[in-house]
């Protein structure tokens, strides 16, 4: 163990010493008929303030100091924070119930394509929501949203309907709903090697 963490702390050091060059730049080789292109790559935030996960809000309160009338000071015995601490432990991966739109249900002989194209054109139209497939013997299914109430889930509906005209608003169980909804998703750019289109 200790051999590999100084086998570690080595590379470590040697790439810290080289003179500096530019790690992302890599000599790509191009096969003759191809061309890289960059794409637009669409993913979900996340549905939590990340900058909170694991951290106790009794701890990153401010105390009081020197008659700040601007801070907060909470008196509360040992056994409380406990018993928060195990509440947020106990309910970390809790399900909840809300509502999705269906836009994909069969069971017929070509239903897996055809759940994975429906998937497909949902995730490029509509980016900023989450889409979900899956299987339950013998159906496949495509939901999409989280929603906490109906109302929501059936003006995603309204949104859709005209790409998408067999589909309804269920309850179901849903994941968090992202915290910013103004800001849902992040577009990152990818380089994606494509066949050359020629142009006639």
């Amino acid at each position: 163990m200790m051999k590999k963490l100084h086998i570690i702390i080595a590379a470590v050091v040697a790439v810290l010493c080289l003179p500096d060059i530019d790690v992302h730049a890599q000599e790509i080789e191009i096969p003759e008929g191809y061309e890289l292109v960059d794409s637009l790559v669409y993913r979900i935030n996340s549905p939590v303030d990340s900058s909170l996960v694991g951290v106790n809000i009794f701890d990153i309160m401010p105390s009081r100091q020197r008659g700040d009338d601007g801070n907060v000071t909470v008196n509360q015995s040992a056994e409380v924070a406990s018993s928060m601490r195990n509440y947020i432990s106990s309910n970390s991966t809790r399900e909840l119930t809300g509502y999705r739109v269906r836009i994909f249900f069969g069971n017929h002989r070509t239903a897996r394509m055809d759940s994975e194209a429906v998937l497909e054109k949902f995730s490029q139209l509509y980016h900023d929501t989450p889409a979900y497939r899956t299987y339950v013997n013998p159906y496949f299914k495509v939901t999409v949203g989280d929603f906490r109430t109906k109302s929501e889930a059936m003006a995603l509906l309204e949104r859709i309907k005209g790409d998408f005209p067999s589909a309804f608003v269920l309850k179901e169980t849903i994941s968090f709903p992202v915290v910013d909804k103004d800001n849902a998703y992040v577009v990152d750019t990818v380089k994606v090697l494509r066949p050359k289109v020629s142009s006639l």
